[in-house]
């Protein structure tokens, strides 16, 4: 005869386990000590089994008769109903191991082992910070849109569109590697793609006027603050190289007897090394350099430690101090006078150009293609750029751009 509530309430303990069936192989057994556990009686493969369910009242008894209906479907399916538990607690363990900050950290560290430069792995990890407090410790395989959505909602809500839109595809970076290791099985961010407001997109301020250009490089020249900042100014309005380049610069980098400065892969943006070539004015600004940094590894050494580059706010704080606002000009903004004079010149190819600010051709089939160095047009193009911003410098003078030859 089946269980009833009140025939389970009622159930009192004896000397020794009584057991209640409710029929199907499923039974109460009452303890002695007072415990009313269920337990479900089958067979599989010939041999009688006995599968607990749980215990009474945590265990109702509508529960315990879906447990059995959940058993005989496995049964009737061919599985053992004790395997399946198994498998399905070693599922749970592996989630709740497997969770979204500790993917995330493995990943970094593949990060770390590629190669990837200091900088990008800090910027990642300060991204995956407005992460790790919301979904970090949730199974990664189990987070949905929604609560990437609302990660995504709190940085978005503050202003930083821009912050909010990086975050997104780290997040999705994060899945991706859980899915290339059989750990998440799809990247909830994908369906997210225009849900977040587009930022606007923000150049750097830079000086494309050739007589603005004149008064910004009399002003560098005559900069009273530490000499390498000035030395720093100079060199990056002759090489425009990324001034994250240029700030962590080494002197074993400068083959002076080839008037070449080889920037090593693992401090481009691109990972690929990158040579440029030096002309007089840049050699004898490095000249001058030596003898105040050039015991020491870098060019340009902190105050506070000769081990360390100056700050990346260096540059432009020097600007500041020289009269110019963010909004007029920026040490990366120099990279954008160099192409944009250079280019309206007419006298040097755009490849030349590009391949100078070590930019990489978004095209695959032109990419495949454009393996060039164009290593001795590259080499004129920066002395001429050199000279033409030297004759920049003379009050009153304007260079027209295509009145001038290429050397």
């Amino acid at each position: 005869m089946p269980l009833t509530d009140a025939h389970i309430r009622n159930a009192k303990p004896q000397e020794k386990p009584q057991k209640l069936a409710d029929g199907g192989g499923l039974f109460l057994m009452v303890t002695p000590q007072g415990s009313k556990l269920w337990r479900l009686a089958y067979r599989f493969a010939g041999k009688q089994k006995t599968l607990a369910v749980g215990a009474y009242p945590a265990i109702s008894l509508e529960k315990a008769r879906e447990a059995r209906g959940a058993t005989k479907k496995l049964l009737a399916e061919g599985t053992d109903p004790a395997d399946a538990r198994r498998v399905e607690k070693h599922k749970q363990k592996l989630a709740s191991e497997n969770t979204f900050q500790t993917i995330a950290d493995e990943w970094l560290q593949k990060l770390r082992r590629e190669g990837r430069a200091v900088r990008t792995l800090a910027k990642t990890e300060w991204l995956l910070a407005f992460a790790n407090p919301v979904i970090g410790r949730r199974p990664i395989a189990a987070i949905s849109s929604a609560e990437v959505l609302e990660v995504l909602r709190r940085v978005e809500n503050r202003g930083r569109h821009e912050t909010a839109r990086r975050l997104r595809s780290t997040i999705g970076s994060v899945f991706r590697y859980g899915i290339s290791t059989a750990r998440a099985e799809n990247d909830p961010t994908v369906a997210l793609r225009g849900a977040l407001v587009t930022p606007k997109v923000q150049h750097r301020a830079a000086v494309t006027d050739p007589k603005a250009l004149g008064g910004l490089l009399r002003a560098i020249d005559g900069f009273d603050g530490q000499p390498t900042t000035r030395a720093a100014l100079q060199l990056q309005s002759i090489l425009f190289p990324r001034p994250g380049e240029l700030r962590a610069a080494e002197w074993k980098e400068f083959d002076f007897d080839k008037a070449i400065w080889t920037i090593p892969a693992e401090r481009t943006k691109m990972r690929r090394e990158h040579r440029v070539s030096l002309p007089d004015q840049a050699l004898a600004i490095l000249h001058a350099l030596q003898p105040i940094t050039g015991s020491g590894a870098l060019l340009f050494p902190s105050i506070r430690s000769t081990r360390r580059p100056i700050s990346e706010n260096t540059l432009n704080a020097a600007m500041r101090r020289l009269g110019y606002s963010k909004d007029e000009v920026t040490a990366h903004g120099f990279r954008a006078t160099a192409s944009t004079l250079l280019n309206e010149s007419g006298l040097w190819a755009s490849d030349v150009i590009e391949r100078q600010l070590a930019h990489v051709e978004s095209n695959d089939v032109r990419r495949a293609y454009a393996r060039g160095d164009h290593w001795a047009d590259r080499v004129r193009m920066m002395q001429w750029w050199a000279d033409y911003l030297d004759e920049l410098k003379v009050v009153g003078t304007v260079i027209p751009l295509r009145g001038k030859r290429a050397i």
